[in-house]
């Protein structure tokens, strides 16, 4: 994992940036005011604070769909320049009009930082640990304010503080941001595969998880490039197949599980009525009138993703999940070994061709015994899945070096036997194809390839029915051998899109010569119809409400109130007694309050992947409720002076210690995560901007607010918001941790067809 850790450190560079600035404004613009003469022109003075802000919503709006088109490190370089060229402006700034040019750029590299870097993170981060790289930003955007307030701290110590030096220091770190994200940040391998760049994507794999096979990973990205479909939950009762496949076609309707080693490999048979597993259970408890008031009020998206996770299997799985392991198929490893695999050739946008003369002699390379690799090992190797006929497999026999896949990797047996590849994509997810077989409304008989993400859900005794479904005709006689019962999420496959008929010429390698629909999502960028798919919209609705919630709970009140409280302690008075000027207590102590939170995130960061989302977000907000009730009572029942400073100090302490624990970061984080790659950063844009707004919003109305209902009526409003997003959270929020974001995303696509559909006619 060092790689990706080191990739999201370089990257949270930004938000680090993004903190420091934050620190710096507030304490330079004591000294801004008196040089230019501000004491009387508030306005001008709130716009010198607010231009970062404006010029961070403005490039918002446009940020994430050009990262996008251009990718995710163009804008992080853009960021990094923008922050340079501020600081350097700020550091010269002879009038108030080219400060507020330079507190404008300056917010562009603000918005820029903030909308991509946790977008960046979620997609180079292997899901063990994404949870935990993406707390990152926040604790480095509070490390930042901290650092920036002990620098204000000691230069208003001196005779002649020069606020110029304060501002325009930002153009030292901001050098450091750009040489990292010119010389070693790589480009999203995400992105590189929108875009049909294979042998980047793969190069950067490599690189980020630290090892050469990343075949199976890269398969999964390109699979999670389509931003909608009709995902179905089906259930099997998977175990182990006796003897070739070709002479095991046990039942009707049986998927074919293929291992890379001779004679390896796995049968799975459906489980009627697709509700045996905990899956299919949930949603069907769900949508029924059967569960509680709980149940039938909570999103589908909440009781699916929360049945995996309290079903992750003992022996692997969840946030220990490896992308080498499985839990399901312990002994299966790529099918896309590229060390193995004979012939073939990587598919790039330089040399998509295809053709029938091409597919002819990749069919034939694909066939050979020469067992050599005609691509250096650029990029991934065909094909996927192979539709040769048994006879042809016999007729070119592999040699003996070559893997077993060739023999075993037909799919185009008769008798309605359905057959598929595998492999392990972390989280104690299996990555699956499975060929199927129908007859045509004109009669003709069509195979076509679906997509499979498969779950352990349990052990099925051999012979058994597991959950209502036959396992007896994979048992075979090997009744020590132990069956599990696994879910899917089935949907139609990116790498196969199209019917083929049986009989014809066989399906063309899907990397050397891509499907119409994996050719176009890498040539097109992302189109705002596609935010109109339904998954999509419902993870939009999440993404939006839980970041004007966020906004509304109250943080930017209590960091207003704290240097009031803190002198209600007689924080004031202490430092005043060490000879401090009131400028220097006051940023001390504000450099004081920021000191507290960086204990928090870094608990945060344990637990972000070990808890979970959701449950920090539980737990965590019912404190921020307590504590700012406890702050309205300190302002509104009358007592001792020492009383009131003690609540209010401790109430203050707890609520940024829980805020920057669950609150803080989560949103980013879950914004991150539930949008589909081609559309990632136009719905993070839509987010980031709802953020902003919100931001500007609660900033201008806090003065309003204070002076309408008091400060016991703003912290009664902020209390009753924390209330809502509990509920919104318990109702609305699914837990994501430890699981692949293309798997999350097509659990938005199940969950919106069940909000939308009656249980009965839901499958």
């Amino acid at each position: 994992m060092r790689g990706a850790v080191l990739v999201a450190v370089a990257a949270a560079i930004g938000n680090y940036l993004q903190g420091w600035d934050n620190a710096t404004i507030a304490g330079a613009v004591l000294y801004i005011k008196r040089e230019f003469a501000l004491e009387t022109q508030p306005a001008v003075e709130g716009l010198v604070v607010a231009m970062s802000l404006i010029g961070a919503t403005i490039i918002t709006t446009f940020s994430g769909p050009v990262s996008d088109l251009v990718g995710r490190r163009p804008m992080l370089i853009a960021s990094s320049l923008l922050y340079f060229a501020g600081g350097l402006i700020m550091l010269w700034s002879p009038n108030v009009y080219v400060l507020l040019l330079a507190r404008l750029v300056d917010g562009f590299g603000v918005g820029l930082a903030v909308t991509l870097v946790p977008v960046y993170i979620s997609e180079t981060s292997p899901p063990e640990i994404r949870g935990r790289l993406n707390t990152l930003p926040q604790f480095t955007g509070s490390g930042g304010m901290f650092m920036s307030y002990c620098m204000i701290f000691a230069m208003t110590l001196s005779p002649s503080p020069n606020w110029r030096i304060m501002l325009g220091v930002l153009f030292v770190p901001s050098l450091l941001y750009l040489f990292v994200t010119v010389f070693y940040l790589p480009e999203s391998p995400r992105w590189l595969v929108s875009k049909g760049r294979m042998k980047e994507a793969r190069v950067v794999l490599e690189m980020l998880r630290g090892r050469e096979d990343v075949s199976g990973e890269m398969a999964l990205l390109v699979e999670g490039l389509g931003t909608g479909g009709d995902t179905e939950i089906e259930d099997y009762v998977v175990g182990p197949s006796e003897g070739d496949a070709g002479e095991n076609e046990q039942a009707r309707d049986t998927v074919t599980l293929y291992g890379p080693e001779q004679g390896l490999s796995w049968v799975a048979q459906p489980v009627a009525g697709g509700r045996g597993s905990m899956l299919g259970s949930s949603l069907g408890l769900q949508a029924s009138r059967h569960g509680s008031m709980y149940e039938q009020m909570k999103d589908p998206v909440v009781a699916l993703l929360g049945s995996v996770h309290e079903r992750l299997p003992e022996s692997g799985g969840g946030a220990t999940g490896s992308m080498r392991g499985s839990t399901l198929f312990p002994n299966l490893g790529s099918m896309l070994s590229v060390n193995d695999r004979p012939g073939g050739s990587s598919w790039d946008e330089e040399n998509v061709q295809p053709g029938d003369d091409d597919l002819d002699e990749e069919e034939e390379e694909y066939l050979s015994d020469d067992g050599k690799d005609d691509d250096d090992g650029g990029g991934l190797q065909a094909p996927l899945l192979s539709r040769q006929s048994t006879d042809v497999e016999t007729k070119n026999e592999p040699a003996s070096g070559q893997v077993a896949m060739q023999r075993h990797s037909s799919i185009g047996g008769g008798g309605g036997v359905e057959t598929a590849s595998t492999m392990g994509i972390g989280g104690g997810w299996q990555l699956a194809w499975k060929w199927t077989e129908n007859v045509g409304p004109d009669g003709v008989k069509r195979g076509a390839v679906k997509r499979m993400y498969l779950h352990e859900e349990s052990e099925a005794a051999p012979g058994g029915d597991a959950g209502g479904g036959a396992g007896g005709a994979a048992a075979g006689d090997a009744p020590s051998t132990a069956y599990v019962h696994a879910a899917a999420l089935v949907s139609r496959s990116m790498l196969y899109t199209k019917d083929v008929l049986i009989g014809q010429s066989p399906t063309e390698p899907a990397f050397a010569n891509p499907p119409e629909a994996v050719a176009a999502a890498a040539s097109t960028g992302p189109a705002w119809r596609e935010l109109l798919e339904p998954g999509v919209r419902h993870a939009l609705f999440c993404g939006v409400t839980i970041q004007i919630l966020q906004q509304f709970s109250g943080i930017n009140g209590v960091l207003y109130y704290t240097p009031q409280i803190l002198d209600q302690a007689g924080v004031s008075v202490l430092l005043a007694s060490l000879g401090l000027s009131g400028d220097s207590t006051s940023i001390l102590i504000s450099g004081l309050t920021t000191l507290l939170m960086l204990p928090s995130i870094g608990v945060a960061m344990r637990l972000m992947d070990a808890s979970g989302r959701r449950a920090l977000l539980l737990w965590t907000l019912p404190v921020l409720v307590a504590s700012l009730a406890v702050l309205v009572v300190a302002n509104v029942v009358p007592m001792a002076a020492t009383a009131h400073a003690a609540l209010s100090t401790g109430s203050v302490i707890v609520y940024f210690c829980c805020f920057v624990m669950g609150f803080g970061p989560i949103p980013n984080i879950l914004c991150a995560e539930i949008f589909p790659t081609r559309v990632r950063g136009l719905c993070i844009a839509i987010c980031s901007l709802t953020f902003w707004l919100g931001d500007i919003a609660v900033t201008y109305s806090l003065p309003v607010m204070l002076s309408s209902v008091g400060l016991a009526g703003v912290f009664s409003f902020y209390a009753a918001v924390c209330c809502v997003a509990l509920v919104f959270v318990a109702l609305k929020v699914p837990e994501t941790k430890g699981l692949p974001l293309e798997v999350i995303i097509e659990f938005f696509n199940v969950g919106a067809k069940a909000s939308t559909l009656p249980d009965e006619e839901f499958h």
